[in-house]
């Protein structure tokens, strides 16, 4: 848990006691790869900060995953929207590989912020670092090519074109498969 402590500290001023405060709300778990955090159809009520491994948003449509969101070491995922106003989930969170978490308990971290500023505050600061990366996301998919997309992600998140299939790359760009591996090798070649 020392690494969520030094993630918070980072955010925000948060002391030894809201570090005790806080605790009853979070439990350390791992995932299986594959295995559903979060399932389309139930209510969110965990913010899932990631120590090791990956997790990815998705649609099932039709049987076939539309990507939404990765989530890397050291950030907090979650379905926001079914967090904060208690509506179920329109997409899952899976892990993409194996996954070890601390989970936040929304009934215990609210209870926790009650008691302290701090806490308070900390939810403050992780709501507007979900919502300002869903924002870039979201800029990127209305104004660029999937070319451009492709060489936002190469730049700002390595990580993704590290770890994540062609497929699910792909899916997440926007995509086909074909389509990438063809930009891919223009870029390559050209």
């Amino acid at each position: 848990m020392n690494s969520l402590l030094e993630f918070i500290r980072s955010l925000t001023e948060f002391s030894d006691e809201s570090w005790k405060i806080l605790q009853p709300a979070l439990t350390a778990k791992k995932f299986r790869k594959k295995e559903l955090l979060l399932q389309e159809g139930q209510t969110c009520t965990s913010l899932f900060y990631i120590e090791k491994g990956y997790c990815r948003s998705f649609y099932d449509i039709n049987g076939v995953d539309k990507n939404t969101e990765f989530f890397f070491e050291n950030e907090i995922a979650t379905n926001i929207d079914s967090f904060g106003n208690g509506q179920i989930s329109a997409y899952n969170i899976i892990a993409g590989e194996p996954l070890t978490v601390i989970v936040f308990d929304k009934a215990k971290l609210y209870q926790a912020a009650q008691e302290c500023r701090e806490i308070e505050n900390l939810g403050r600061h992780c709501v507007r670092l979900i919502a300002t990366k869903q924002e870039k996301f979201a800029t990127l998919f209305k104004l660029y090519s999937a070319q451009e997309r492709l060489e936002y992600i190469e730049q700002k998140h390595p990580e993704m074109m590290q770890r994540i299939s062609l497929s699910q790359l792909a899916s997440f760009l926007g995509v086909a498969r074909e389509t990438l591996s063809r930009i891919r090798k223009r870029r390559t070649t050209g």
